[in-house]
Formats: C-alpha cells, sequence, structure tokens
C-alpha cells in the first residue's frame, strides 16, 4: 500500500531545519528521506537516504563537518552501523569528505561510484573499502529486488558524475545537475522561472558545456522521473519536470560561454 508523498504538498506545508528526517516517499518496504542541511548559506548541500527493507543507502553523504549532524539524523531512523552503501556521485569534498568517516561506523558499507571517482576518494585517507562500480551493470539491486540505476552524466561537471535513479519512487537524485545557488531557500520549488536565476547562478559556471546536458538528457529518455533530488538547493517536483529537462537542453555555460566563437569543423 503507498504512501506516496505530494512534493508539491510537502514545499507548502515544510518548516526548515524540522527535528525529523522529511519523509519524501513511503510505502510498505521502501521509503526516501531528505536528511537536511545544518548550513545556513546559499551553497546548501542536501543528503538523502534510501531505505529498502532492512537495507539503507547514504545519497551523497557531504562533508566531514556534517557528518554528526547527518549521522544523527539516521540515527532517528536506524542504527547508522546498519546503513548498507554510500552513493557518491563524484569526488568533491561536500559530496565525499565524510566517506571515511561513515566507513569507520560500518567497515562493510560499499562505496558506489564511478571508477573516475574511485582513483580520487581514497586521497580522504583509505583505499580498502567494498567499492561497487556504476559502470558494471549501470545497477543495484536490493535484496527484495528493487533496483536503482545509475545514469552516467560526463563532465556534468566532473568526468565520472553520474545521477542515481530510484525505480520505486521514480525520483531522480541529480547529483550536481539541476543544483542551486539560493539565500531564499525552499525544500521544494514553487516557482520555476524563480528557480532558473539561481541554478544559472552554478550551472554556468560549473557545468562544461550544452553538448555535455544534451547528452546526460539523451540518456534519460524513456525514463519517468516524478522528482529532480539535487545535491544543492531545492528539490523539482513532477509538475516542473518538464521545463528542468527544457532548461538543461538550452543550457549554455562553461565552454559555450568561454569560447563563444569556436565551432567545430
Amino acid at each position: 500500500m503507498s504512501n506516496s508523498i505530494d512534493l508539491a504538498d510537502l514545499g507548502r506545508t515544510f518548516k526548515d531545519r524540522p527535528e525529523q528526517p522529511t519523509f519524501l516517499y513511503r510505502d510498505e518496504h521502501h521509503a526516501v528521506y531528505w536528511l537536511g542541511t545544518p548550513e545556513d548559506s546559499a551553497f546548501r548541500c542536501n543528503t538523502y537516504l534510501i531505505k529498502d527493507g532492512d537495507e539503507a543507502i547514504l545519497v551523497d553523504p557531504g562533508g566531514s563537518e556534517v557528518f554528526d549532524y547527518i549521522r544523527g539524523r539516521v540515527e532517528q531512523i536506524m542504527d547508522p552501523k546498519t546503513v548498507s552503501a554510500q552513493i557518491l556521485c563524484h569526488q568533491d569534498p561536500d559530496v565525499a569528505g565524510s566517506m571515511v568517516k561513515w566507513l569507520d561506523v560500518n567497515p562493510e558499507m560499499k562505496v558506489i561510484t564511478s571508477s573516475r571517482t574511485n582513483v580520487l576518494i581514497p586521497h580522504y585517507g583509505r583505499d580498502n573499502y567494498n567499492f561497487f562500480n556504476i559502470a558494471e551493470g549501470l545497477t543495484y539491486t536490493f535484496s527484495s529486488g528493487r533496483c536503482l540505476r545509475f545514469i552516467e552524466a560526463p563532465f556534468l561537471h566532473f568526468p565520472g558524475a553520474f545521477a542515481t535513479y530510484d525505480e520505486t519512487s521514480g525520483f531522480l537524485f541529480s547529483g550536481d545537475i539541476w543544483a542551486a545557488i539560493d539565500m531564499d531557500w525552499q525544500l521544494v520549488i514553487s516557482d520555476f522561472r524563480t528557480h532558473e536565476f539561481k541554478m544559472n547562478l552554478f550551472h554556468l559556471d560549473y557545468m562544461a558545456a550544452n553538448v555535455a546536458a544534451r547528452g546526460f538528457l539523451d540518456r534519460l529518455k524513456g525514463i519517468p522521473v516524478s522528482a529532480i533530488l539535487p545535491q544543492h538547493g531545492s528539490l523539482i517536483p513532477k509538475a516542473f519536470i518538464e521545463d528542468a529537462f527544457r532548461y538543461l537542453f538550452n543550457l549554455r555555460c562553461g565552454l559555450d560561454i568561454l569560447y563563444p566563437d569556436r565551432k567545430r569543423k
């Protein structure tokens, strides 16, 4: 029996920095939580937890400075020692800086990431971890049979970047794609046109080029996305998915701006 959450309704009722982790999706066996952020800044970072039966995966666990906060949020849901994996969409410290601390909690925890990211994350101080390569099948299957699907997103903004699609909820955990910089923050956006400016503050500088954006959109064709959950900024509900896709399709960023007169021959 599904208790799926209407993200648009959640956005209207949500109070900033609630005392409990926030349900984004819930049914009898599967749940998705927004674990919150302790930051009161324009560059907020989101960490999520996907729980399937007795298994749970952290999505982009965050920097080392937020580890205690995020662990406390996880403790409100389950024993942190039983978190089975962490997904790192790329290697930046705001995504992966707490990786080693989570491995201290559970040394058997899988580190789910791309091979390009895996080359770099040992610099956080540990190289003896259980690496799960997203390129090997591009899926992760829970013991229940439910699946996560990985969609590679090269040069958005890292060569080994990827997004994670939860087939059960329809949520796309997009990492830095559709991220926003915003002091006037809300958990779920209610007006896409206003939000575009906030995404521009991130995308114009950090993303490589329009060809990378359109290439990623090609990989999303046929995938029924019900919400976009980026690592920075606000969540994008179903009502604005087409607007978000259109934004990325038309985006001029990075090399498009630096070298506007360069054309491929």
